[in-house]
């Protein structure tokens, strides 16, 4: 298992758990469910934030947030 910040983009993974409990709340409301697939769309120039596909939208999540997030690649 890694974390979502790890993925490269056109990777898929399996949202397994989350690290930050405060920050896990905020994803959650955002469709980032354990259990759900997500992808990496596009990192920006700068490699910070980074944009994933996840529940049909693209959403923007800063590095930080996203090495929260441990998934399964496949």
């Amino acid at each position: 298992m890694t974390t979502l910040d790890k993925l490269k983009i056109g990777q898929s993974a399996l949202i397994k758990k989350f690290t930050d409990d405060f920050l896990s709340l905020k994803l959650i409301e955002m469709g980032c469910l354990p259990g759900e697939m997500v992808k990496l769309a596009n990192i920006a120039p700068m490699g910070d934030p980074i944009a994933i596909e996840v529940s049909g939208y693209l959403l923007s999540l800063r590095k930080k947030e996203a090495s929260t997030v441990v998934v399964k690649t496949n």
